[in-house]
């Protein structure tokens, strides 16, 4: 249940990110999302009284992960929905699996890939081809380069995972309090980052305050912590397979409330990086 409710939340996230920058910055978006969340997860671990580690090293770590598993791909995400539309960034984000696999195979030598496997990794990347679709021509436009800063969203949490399996594999903490540390460390950097990000002019209504607690609370906090529990309880591998949900959800959102429309070689191009996903 946990595992299907982190993929319908996560899908709708790109539904609301496109109506909350209606009325405020990609960077108001991103700093929104992970203050809402690191609040709503310290409430639990306060409410449930979970256990802190106190080591600086573990710490060290968790703030790496805060600034490569939110920072920086909330950031990149949020300024990239102002060029493509939800359903296109949902069914990019279904590369993120790909990139996991080539991170902790290149980068940290913590999974040793057979041929089959590198043939999967091929595959997801023709699957990404088809998506850009570069026989329509291609055009160094915003769409572009925001479709090149989504996949370098997604190299961002591949590189997280594969971290979290190198560095911080056994913290001796729960999932929500393993959750609530790399969130609450981003929430800090992001808080010193206030006066060169934020404060700039706002819009708010209530479809985007609604849309930001949700992305805030749900999205970035109580659906971290489901999907760590999947990820302890199913290991890696299955758990990744949420991103057949999300891009599922977000398209439909897309198409039903935003009256976004897709083009055959989007759902085609993602068929194609599910199947490398498989292999």
């Amino acid at each position: 249940m946990q595992f299907v409710l982190a993929g319908i939340v996560w899908g709708a996230s790109f539904l609301f990110m496109k109506v909350s920058l209606t009325g405020i910055s990609p960077a108001q978006v991103a700093w929104t999302r992970i203050l809402l969340g690191a609040l709503t997860l310290g409430a639990l671990v306060l409410l449930r009284r979970e256990h802190l580690t106190r080591s600086l090293k573990v710490w060290a770590h968790l703030t790496v992960l805060g600034l490569t598993f939110c920072v920086i791909p909330f950031l990149l995400f949020s300024w990239a929905q102002q060029h493509v539309s939800s359903g296109v960034a949902s069914i990019f984000n279904a590369t993120t699996p790909i990139m996991t696999a080539i991170m902790a195979w290149l980068v940290f030598r913590v999974e040793r890939l057979r041929a089959l496997q590198v043939l999967g990794i091929g595959v997801g990347i023709l699957g990404v081809v088809v998506i850009i679709a570069p026989w329509q021509g291609i055009a160094l436009d915003g769409s572009l380069v925001a479709e090149l800063a989504i996949l370098g969203a997604t190299a961002s949490y591949g590189f997280s995972f594969a971290y979290m399996r190198r560095f911080v594999s056994n913290t001796g903490m729960s999932a929500l309090a393993f959750t609530f540390g790399y969130i609450a460390m981003a929430g800090v950097v992001m808080a010193l980052l206030t006066p060169f990000l934020v404060l700039t002019p706002v819009r708010l209504d209530v479809p985007i305050v609604v849309s930001l607690v949700l992305l805030g609370c749900l999205g970035t906090g109580i659906a971290y912590v489901w999907n760590q529990n999947t990820v302890r309880a199913w290991g890696p591998t299955r758990a990744s397979t949420v991103t057949y949900i999300t891009p599922v959800v977000g398209v439909i959102l897309g198409i039903l409330i935003l009256g976004e429309t897709i083009t055959w070689n989007e759902p085609i191009g993602a068929l194609v990086v599910f199947l490398g996903i498989l292999l």
